[in-house]
């Protein structure tokens, strides 16, 4: 279904959105948060609010947040990621060999594990995922994931035994089985093609997790029940066995004053898309606020160098110096977002800081433009042979109030001559004009992986290539992230990307980008897998 119709749908749906939340809300008044937790208690359903609807299960789709909290839950992954240490721990593969170049990887499996229609999860069922992720399915629209690299085919040794090989060093592909792009799925469900894996189908996903989806209201609602038969949480974890609640009743609330409200009348139990605004609010009211990092590619501008207006360097650097990020944290956020320091977030590997090069400096801004030719017009923006130096960028709805954002980032460059134009993400021509550096040369956007990889994730121009880029150079840099066998050496070929990114003026980092997450006090276990994406798995309710 496309966009368009999924707004309709949920539209339609609004004027019952009040009433659904009063048929499940519990009544139970909150507890102090204070008290101690107790023993998890079994049973019960959580109503979760959802910012946004999501677009599409198959797990290399997944990493639009609505989209990646939905498969988390459904879905086991070979390996588990610990989000506090970010070493990988055993889930359905019991053990891993790597081979020193690492092109070929081998997992033992447990034997004792089901996808939710009862078929095994053997070796021969993770090769089929590993061969579609890796490869794709061009028959079935089914897309390569961006977190696999250099696949090239699968090898079933035995019922409970896989090896993956790769046609160059893939360092990375460990780390990408534990992640929610890598999500099993049942065979039969690999067969659907990407439309079947959208919006109106969720009940027809088999994977492997935790949860199955039981009914869907296109746009507006899923239920999630617990699998009685589940017994195989990531080996390390405390809880062994099903779910502790019943079920989660998740509803797709976009407005903000809605979700927050809901939550603090005992309507919700748990809501995604705390708005900074909102923060002190939900804090103040006895209620917990959870932020986890991202741990990837920070919230930033990318700006687009293939653009005419943005082709001399010194322009671009102009622009960098013409963006105090930390006006925009002061004046819209909070401690919870911390001003970047480089292209990737503070706490993700293989970080450098690269402050020297972000530091806000308008009046180098304006000797930069000068030096470039632009000269301020009759109406202050500089312009150059008869040419305004005007840009476009667009609202980016993924992330936390872009438009307020983006607007700050306006009022910041007119005072140095450089027109900022803002426009809505819904405009008609939004999904094309985003891949034209003509008509949006700056873009806003951001990427969560706890691994090396996901600085090629966002910038290489066979992966997300937000800045439409044309530089083979930052090609070959981002191509030994995720060749590069040795870590010590992938940590330096990770610090030389992050080098040149900025040294070239081809990104403005903001902010370090969380997930913020509100709940009732009397909702316990609340986890969060290594960026940012809910557990529901762990979480129990204790209204007395």
């Amino acid at each position: 279904m496309s966009r368009p119709a999924l707004r309709a749908a949920a539209a339609l749906a609004a004027v019952a959105l009040a009433s659904t939340l009063a048929s499940c809300a519990s009544g139970a008044a909150p507890t102090s948060s204070d008290e101690p937790a107790g023993e998890p208690v079994t049973g019960g359903a959580v109503t979760y609010l959802e910012h946004q609807t999501y677009t599409n299960l198959y797990p290399p789709q997944a990493g639009f947040y609505p989209n990646g909290g939905i498969v988390n839950n459904i879905t086991a992954r070979l390996t588990w990621q610990n989000p506090e240490t970010l070493e990988i721990e055993p889930w359905i593969a019991t053990e891993w060999t790597v081979n020193d170049d690492a092109t070929e990887y081998t997992f033992e499996l447990r034997h004792d594990v089901t996808f939710s229609d009862g078929t095994p999860i053997d070796a021969a069922a993770v090769a089929k995922n590993f061969d579609t992720y890796g490869l794709g399915n061009p028959d079935l629209g089914l897309t390569v994931s961006e977190a696999i690299n250099n696949y090239a085919s699968s090898e079933v040794v035995d019922a409970d035994t896989v090896t993956f090989h790769f046609s160059a060093s893939a360092p990375g592909f460990l780390q990408a089985t534990s992640t929610i792009n890598s999500g099993l799925l049942s065979p039969g469900t690999l067969d659907l093609s990407l439309e079947e894996f959208g919006a109106g189908n969720a009940t027809d996903i088999v994977g492997s997790g935790p949860f199955v989806i039981t009914d869907e209201k296109l746009g507006t609602e899923l239920t999630f029940a617990a699998r009685d038969d589940y017994d195989w949480a990531p080996a390390n974890s405390e809880h062994q066995g099903r779910a502790y609640v019943d079920e989660i009743h998740l509803i797709v609330t976009p407005e903000d004053s809605v979700r927050i409200g809901s939550l603090l009348a005992g309507q919700a139990d748990y809501i995604r898309y705390v708005q900074a605004f909102d923060e002190a609010r939900v804090e103040s009211s006895g209620f917990d606020l959870y932020a986890p990092q991202t741990r990837g590619v920070n919230n930033s501008l990318s700006l687009r160098f293939t653009n005419p207006l943005l082709s001399d360097i010194r322009v671009r650097q102009a622009l960098v110096a013409g963006v105090d990020a930390q006006e925009v944290v002061d004046t819209i956020f909070t401690t919870n977002y911390p001003k970047a320091t480089s292209a990737l977030s503070s706490s993700a590997l293989g970080y450098k800081d690269e402050s020297k090069y972000y530091a806000y400096d308008p009046k180098k801004a304006a000797k930069l433009l000068d030096e470039a030719g632009f000269t301020p017009g009759a109406d202050g923006i500089r312009e150059k042979d008869g040419e305004r130096l005007s840009l476009t960028v667009y609202e980016a709805q993924p992330q936390p109030l872009s438009k307020q954002t983006l607007e700050l980032v306006a009022q910041q460059l007119k005072k140095i001559g450089v027109e900022l134009n803002v426009k809505a993400a819904d405009a008609g021509t939004y999904a094309e004009d985003i891949k034209d550096p003509l008509k949006t040369p700056l873009y806003h956007s951001m990427v969560g992986r706890a691994d090396f990889d996901v600085i090629k994730s966002q910038f290489f121009t066979k992966n997300r290539n937000v800045l439409l880029s044309d530089d083979a150079k930052l090609d070959e840099l981002l191509s030994a992230v995720a060749s590069e066998p040795d870590s010590d050496k992938r940590v330096a070929a990770t610090q030389a990307v992050q080098d040149y990114l900025a040294e070239q003026a081809y990104v403005i980092p903001l902010f370090e980008e969380p997930q913020v997450y509100g709940a009732a006090p009397y909702v316990h276990g609340i986890q969060f897998e290594s960026v940012g994406r809910p557990l529901f798995y762990d979480v129990w309710l204790d209204k007395h």
